[in-house]
């Protein structure tokens, strides 16, 4: 036991010096090398005191968020996850760990597409901007991500004393948060040239993918691992009723999880015996009015007055499929950068008051759609939302003569 004590301090205080020598000017290869030479693998609890006890010494914080990404460049690959719990499917965790996937795929895609760029000319460097700015516009959802790490699992860090690591990792979010929204910025510029766009990705926009990547390895070697030793199976179902607030990111899980020996409660009837919504021409219960949401003839998708999806329609006969990953995001990610510039204009026009609606039909796949779009106002005449009503026109076109009896189809 005293054996395993000692060898515990050696690291840390090893790791520690480590550390400090990259805060005094350092190479990162330099330290890399060193890191390999004294330390095999570093227990994840061990790097997670290490930092926690630097900021206690006196470490600024915004010392240890500048030099995060140099930390992480060292140590990376030489964390110990052996003893890790491991994390069932549909586990908050593994929904995180499943968003992690997603973002390095899109972060390694448009990384690629950045790289290429300076080969492309005209009608390819087009299309080209165009996917690039959609690969932005979906990683604009690790917003989600984050912000339930922020609001549902730091406080449970925070109620064991551990607060360096979750504020440092806090400020990350906030830079990475900023390199997105400058990208999506000079990418939704009009006149932007080739040579403008490759030194702003030196600048901004791979600095942001790179940031959105290393953050996820971040979470898998050291927050994940310690949030699983430090968090009881209720708290994470705390979290996991408390995530459809903020909403998933990029992607839906199948499957839920339920925590072994805790009575769960099925989410969605908590929320049906909320008891009846009144309205000044009748009421419901919350079951009844899903019912009624999911059973007329039409998509509808709702997005509130801060241009977020709040609610969709879950029909049988869906026209265009949504997932709960849109929840919570920015409308104008959630469609093609090629019509971005649309749904800008209505929105404007809806706010303003200009307009009050904005149809649209199209032929898809042999059907005729409609969609419209409606600007939500309450009595006063405030804007409240926009909502979306899509519906296929074909069968009622074909339609001739009455039908005055019953007759089922």
């Amino acid at each position: 036991m005293s054996e395993h004590i000692d060898n515990s301090k050696f690291r840390k205080s090893k790791l520690k010096e480590i550390i400090l020598k990259l805060h005094e000017g350092g190479s990162q290869e330099t330290v890399r090398q060193e890191l390999l030479m004294s330390l095999s693998n570093i227990p994840y609890g061990e790097v997670i005191e290490v930092e926690q006890e630097l900021i206690a010494e006196g470490l600024p914080e915004e010392e240890v968020l500048s030099l995060c990404d140099a930390h992480s460049a060292v140590l990376h690959g030489n964390v110990d996850l052996s003893a890790s719990k491991s994390i069932p499917e549909g586990h908050p965790a593994d929904v995180l760990i499943q968003e992690n996937k997603l973002l390095k795929r899109l972060s390694d895609n448009a990384t690629e597409e950045i790289l290429a760029l300076k080969y492309r000319r005209g009608e390819d460097y087009d299309e080209a901007i165009l996917k690039i700015r959609g690969y932005f516009n979906q990683l604009m959802d690790v917003d989600k991500h984050y912000q339930r790490k922020e609001y549902l699992v730091f406080p449970y860090l925070e109620k064991v004393g551990i607060t360096g690591p979750p504020k440092v990792m806090w400020g990350k979010h906030d830079e990475i948060r900023d390199l997105l929204k400058g990208s999506i910025e000079i990418l939704q510029s009009p006149e932007l040239t080739n040579e403008d766009l490759q030194a702003a990705a030196e600048i901004i926009l791979l600095p942001a993918l790179k940031g959105v990547f290393e953050m996820t390895i971040k979470e898998e070697e050291i927050l994940f691992p310690m949030l699983m030793d430090t968090l009881a199976d209720g708290d994470w179902y705390e979290i996991q009723k408390q995530t459809p607030e903020i909403g998933y990111c990029l992607y839906d899980p199948q499957v839920e999880w339920k925590p072994a020996g805790i009575e769960a409660e099925d989410i969605n009837a908590m929320q049906k015996e909320g008891g009846n919504i009144q309205l000044p021409t009748g009421g419901f219960t919350a079951e009844e009015l899903l019912a009624i949401l999911n059973t007329v003839p039409f998509d509808m998708t709702f997005v509130d007055r801060n241009d977020k999806v709040k609610y969709f329609s879950q029909s049988s006969e869906r026209i265009f499929q949504r997932n709960r990953a849109i929840l919570n995001r920015d409308v104008r990610h959630c469609h093609p950068p090629a019509s971005a510039h649309i749904v800008d204009k209505i929105i404007e026009d809806f706010r303003s008051g200009r307009q009050t609606r904005a149809p649209f039909w199209i032929n898809m796949k042999g059907k005729l759609i409609h969609i419209e779009y409606f600007a939500l106002r309450n009595e006063v005449g405030e804007y409240l939302g926009t909502l979306e009503v899509s519906q296929d026109l074909t069968g009622y076109r074909a339609l001739e003569g009455e039908q005055r009896i019953l007759s089922y189809k």
